[in-house]
């Protein structure tokens, strides 16, 4: 055994450094957007207040420029504060959800506490020995269905550290197990059928009704889904017969030893006990009652989080940790999830730098001067095309379709576009977007979970980000023929 495999904490130190963390891309990221507003041209567009969707829209034909407010350097230094709390933005604020994760890496840590998880994995492999493959396209399909029907995004941060150490266990590295959560609900984003914060608002925003459009979003939908598990599996299967194939193979021996427990803990009991048993069942039921708050009682990061609080004291009282054992594991959770909350906030301060510059505006009245005329065919593969480019600057779904649906959408009467064609071209375009972007605090904060570089991501998802997108173009480019 080489060195570096007896000691993989070395081995992924020495790889982290090739590339820079999520902190160091994000706030680059900050600089560069800063830096936009000293060149691309202040302006707004007048805005009411639209009661269906909540919020206030851009005015078509409003647009003026404005004074330019370039940021500096005090405005970059403030901006991931800003990002965690900022009552002037369009974007929901951060705070709530770095808070959820919080609350939730303290809930796992009292799970852990237990030993209930361990064991539980191992009983599971035991058992799903020879068809672990099969997990991946059934789990991705239920992250599917969160994503298509309520947007399932900052809530998958609950999913990676309890999922991982499962597909690590069965042969496959942490790339699948992120992928599985990742580009499972993503799909779902991207092939949203009833998802408040993607479709109705969108939908509102454009004055038609949600479902116009629904059969060619259900072929979105279900095909991108095939087309995504198949991938993934094939990438899994692969690795588990060639662990040197993975695109973490160097940091495989380090991924076992942070996710599942090393040697001298392998041969522990793999039987669970009563106690433990009772705790599973309430960590599953945690799950069940959160897709359930959310899904059809409004709940939000406020009310999951103290879900989640919740159930952490329930399970420390039955499995008798003890007050100092519960508290201490609470804690010590919550710190294990520290650097994925400060991630969301820098994420988050790209999007306050846009607003303080006024740049988003500008950015949006570009795309309307360039649509305008346009045949069918164009018209809506460059609305596609503007959409994915906005994405990356406004990745909330909410938030975009706000920003851009009110003015995009009038335009599609010009180009004999249907304009429900719009919708799913925007919320196709920002589903595809968000399974890499930087500026999308779900994806750095998974890929800090998973223990994954953001280079390796990439290097992983390339090809089929290739293959969605001339998926989705001919999708939506056949429905522009219709």
């Amino acid at each position: 055994m080489s060195t570096q495999e007896q000691n993989p904490q070395a081995i992924e130190k020495t790889l982290s450094s090739r590339f820079p963390t999520a902190y160091t891309i994000l706030f680059l990221l900050i600089i560069f957007v800063a830096a936009l507003t000293w060149i691309i041209p202040a302006g707004k567009y007048e805005r009411v207040m639209n009661t269906e969707v909540g919020r206030e829209v851009a005015m078509p034909g409003t647009y003026q420029v404005v004074e330019a407010k370039p940021q500096g350097f005090v405005d970059v230094m403030l901006a991931p504060t800003a990002g965690f709390y900022n009552p002037d933005s369009y974007v929901a604020n951060a705070i709530d959800v770095a808070l959820f994760v919080l609350f939730l890496g303290g809930f796992l840590g009292v799970m852990n506490a237990t030993g209930a998880i361990d064991t539980g994995i191992r009983s599971a492999m035991q058992r799903m020995q020879g068809r672990e493959l099969w997990m991946i396209p059934i789990l991705m399909t239920l992250f599917a269905f969160g994503g298509t029907t309520y947007g399932m995004a900052e809530e998958t941060l609950a999913f990676y550290a309890i999922l991982i150490p499962v597909i690590i266990s069965a042969g496959y590295d942490a790339v699948t197990g992120v992928a599985i959560v990742m580009v499972g609900a993503g799909i779902g984003v991207l092939g949203s059928t009833i998802n408040p914060f993607a479709t109705v608002i969108a939908a509102n925003a454009a004055s038609i009704p949600f479902t116009d459009g629904m059969g060619l979003r259900l072929v979105l939908l279900i095909g991108g889904l095939v087309i995504s598990a198949a991938y993934v599996m094939r990438y899994a299967q692969r690795v588990k017969e060639d662990p040197s194939r993975s695109v973490v193979a160097q940091q495989w021996a380090a991924h076992r030893a942070y996710f599942i427990q090393t040697k001298a803990n392998e041969s522990a009991q793999s039987k669970l006990t009563g106690t433990q048993s009772v705790a599973l069942i309430i960590f599953a039921l945690t799950f069940a009652v959160m897709i359930w708050g959310v899904s059809s009682q409004g709940w939000w990061m406020a009310q999951m989080g103290g879900l989640f609080m919740g159930s952490a004291i329930v399970i420390g009282l039955i499995a008798r940790l003890g007050e100092k054992k519960l508290t201490a594991s609470f804690v010590d959770g919550a710190r294990d999830l520290l650097g994925v909350a400060l991630v969301v906030g820098l994420a988050r301060g790209i999007v306050v730098i846009m607003e303080q510059g006024m740049i988003a505006d500008t950015i949006l009245h570009s795309a309307e001067t360039t649509l305008g005329g346009l045949p069918e065919l164009a018209f809506i593969n460059l609305m596609f095309w503007i959409e994915v480019g906005m994405s990356f600057f406004v990745p909330s779904s909410s938030g975009l379709a706000v920003l851009s649906m009110p003015i995009l959408a009038p335009l599609a009467d010009f180009a004999h576009v249907d304009r429900a064609l719009v919708v799913t071209a925007f919320q196709s375009a920002n589903g595809l977007v968000n399974l890499i972007n930087p500026t999308f605090a779900v994806v750095l904060g998974g890929l800090a979970i998973g223990r994954v570089s953001y280079d390796r991501w990439l290097a992983f998802i390339w090809p089929l980000l290739l293959i969605l997108t001339v998926f989705i173009s001919a999708v939506i480019s056949i429905g522009a023929l219709l």
